[in-house]
C-alpha cells in the first residue's frame, strides 16, 4: 500500500529534504504558460472566454516562443495575475515599467 508523501518525507535526511524543497520551489517558480494555466485549474476554453477569443488561439499562444508583451500581459491578467518585466544584472535587478505605461495609454 502506498504511504503518504509526508510520511515518506520524514524518513529523508534533513539535507535531502532541503534539496527537495529547493527543487520544488524552483519548479513552481518557472513553468510554461500551459502548465501555469493548468496549475490554476483553468481550461483553454475558459481562458478563451475571458480573452474574448477562440480556444484555438489560446492553444497557439501557449505554443509560441515569441509573442507581443501585450499578448502575454492579457493572458496573465485573464488568469488573475499581473505581468512584471524584470531585467537582471550582476549588480541587481530593475523592474521595467515602460510596458505598464503603454498598456495604460491603449485604454484612454
Amino acid at each position: 500500500m502506498a504511504e503518504a508523501f509526508q510520511k515518506l518525507r520524514t524518513r529523508m535526511s534533513k539535507k535531502a529534504q532541503k534539496r527537495a524543497k529547493e527543487k520544488t520551489k524552483k519548479f513552481l517558480a518557472e513553468m510554461p504558460l500551459q502548465e501555469l494555466r493548468q496549475a490554476l485549474r483553468m481550461s483553454q476554453e475558459r481562458l478563451a472566454e475571458l480573452l474574448n477569443t477562440k480556444q484555438a488561439n489560446v492553444s497557439r499562444i501557449e505554443r509560441r516562443t515569441d509573442m507581443y508583451i501585450s499578448t502575454l500581459r492579457n493572458y496573465v491578467e485573464a488568469m488573475g495575475g499581473e505581468l512584471d518585466i524584470v531585467a537582471k544584472f550582476p549588480d541587481g535587478q530593475v523592474r521595467i515599467n515602460q510596458f505598464r505605461e503603454i498598456a495604460g495609454s491603449e485604454n484612454p
